[in-house]
């Protein structure tokens, strides 16, 4: 039966450089195997049991994925929806809808703009330090509401609507 789990994390990246954390705030919490977390840490912790902490090790491919070249396209500067400067590490929406992947500006040559729409963590390994503050088997409701995604949203961890 697949649980809610309610927990803290820091998260590292591979040099060590914290890159998030929920220290302060509410803790994080998501059903099991219903996408809400990236697989990796989803699959780590499984097995927790309220206070346990741990470090949990998550290869890219587990987290974000790989990078993927693919996701990397040169467009005219004149085609974006943004007005006023653009610069480098700039990031937006790509139309109207909370589904429609948002980019980063890689580069900016002349009227041609990089653009990235691969998210920001793609290709790097992941280490969270997580501290499971509740674990419980999930109610019907809340098992039914995670299998019908909201607003339009289509349910996965990477689709932009999280």
């Amino acid at each position: 039966m697949p649980r809610i789990v309610s927990f803290h994390y820091t998260l590292r990246d591979p040099s060590g450089r914290v890159l998030d954390s929920s220290a302060g705030n509410e803790p994080i919490t998501y059903l099991e195997g219903a996408g809400q977390i990236i697989d990796g840490l989803d699959e780590q912790l499984r097995r927790a049991q309220a206070g346990e902490k741990s470090r949990v090790e998550v290869p890219a491919r587990k987290a974000y994925g790989e990078r993927n070249p693919d996701q990397v396209q040169r467009v005219k500067r004149e085609l974006l929806p943004i007005e006023g400067e653009l610069r480098v590490g700039d990031q937006f929406q790509t139309g109207p809808s909370r589904a429609d992947p948002v980019v980063t500006v890689a580069a900016i040559e002349g009227d041609d703009v990089l653009l990235d729409a691969n998210h920001p963590l793609a290709g790097v390994d992941l280490t969270f330090d997580v501290e499971v503050v509740s674990a419980r088997e999930a109610t019907a409701d809340e098992l039914s509401r995670a299998q019908a995604p909201q607003d339009g949203c289509c349910g996965g961890s990477d689709c932009g609507c999280h």
